[in-house]
């Protein structure tokens, strides 16, 4: 059956309809999800009932799998998933409810900030998929803003002010505006919260289009004052989150969400973490390369 694509608003998301993706792929159908990809930045899958190994599976048609960052920075007793899947979920590694003062849950919260995955890598995240396996009865959508329309929308002054500025990013950063220090981490994984550079404006070649790549992660821009860089970022990510930019997920149980870390931000919204269970699992294919010249070794 010939895959079928609806798109969900004017510029981002599309459904897309006639495909098993828990059964092996054939290489049209890879590249036609990539070619989806390519044009609207996020795709839906509804009724897709993944196990961890089928998810994992159908994940490498798109590239070499990351291990997730919480389990680089968890004790493998703390562990509910594979290194490589990561623990979207407010459960334990007992499948409990996490309690309110649970350092893993607050940690968590980040995830309601505007974010790319993995920025705080020197080799970025390419593709994030996530499986819903329980979803709440209210609440814990996800919201995906269309980075490549922000940046057709700048001003033409804009646009050449942040055509070649290049930005810091780590996950200190993001946790440190909801109230985290560096120290909090432990001394094991300070290397980890090393910042690296990135890019603020990304060209893909495949489609010809520029975006911005911003992110909770950012911390500054160099060569620029701290304060000035930071309120300067805060007035990119206003712009780039308006509402003709963003496409809001409602979850039903088995959707799998593609989305295109280096094309778009995402967010996840509130819900009640202390009584209602999400269980969802996300794999993340590593990117293809730094987004500029640095220092740093790729993470």
């Amino acid at each position: 059956m010939t895959l079928s694509f609806a798109p969900l608003t004017p510029t981002i998301a599309a459904t897309v309809s006639g495909i098993d993706l828990t059964r092996p792929l054939t290489p049209e159908q890879v590249r036609a999800i990539d070619d989806g990809m390519d044009r609207y930045g996020v795709l839906v899958f509804h009724d897709q009932h993944f196990d961890d190994e089928t998810q994992l599976a159908f994940s490498r048609n798109f590239g070499e799998l990351e291990v997730s960052s919480g389990a680089e920075m968890s004790k493998p007793e703390e562990m509910r998933l594979k290194m490589e899947m990561a623990d979207i979920s407010n459960l334990d590694a007992n499948n409990r409810l996490r309690a309110a003062d649970d350092r893993k849950r607050l940690g968590a919260l980040g995830n309601r900030l505007w974010h790319s995955d993995a920025s705080f890598r020197a080799v970025p995240a390419k593709y994030s998929l996530l499986s819903a396996r329980i979803v709440p009865p209210k609440g814990g959508n996800t919201e995906f803003a269309d980075m490549r329309a922000a940046y057709d929308a700048l001003d033409e002054a804009t646009k050449a002010q942040v055509e070649n500025l290049v930005t810091e990013h780590s996950n200190a950063f993001s946790r440190e505006i909801i109230g985290f220090e560096r120290q909090d981490y432990g001394a094991e994984n300070q290397d980890k919260l090393r910042p690296v550079r990135h890019r603020l404006v990304r060209y893909d070649p495949h489609t010809g289009r520029k975006s911005l790549y911003l992110s909770a992660h950012i911390g500054g821009i160099i060569g620029w004052p701290v304060p000035e860089a930071r309120a300067f970022i805060r007035d990119l990510m206003e712009h780039a989150t308006q509402p003709e930019f963003v496409y809001a997920h409602a979850w039903k149980p088995w959707d799998l969400v593609i989305w295109d870390n280096r094309t778009t931000m995402h967010r996840a919204r509130r819900y009640n973490d202390l009584t209602d269970v999400r269980d969802m699992r996300r794999s993340t294919i590593r990117g293809d390369g730094v987004t500029v010249e640095q220092v740093q070794q790729a993470a």
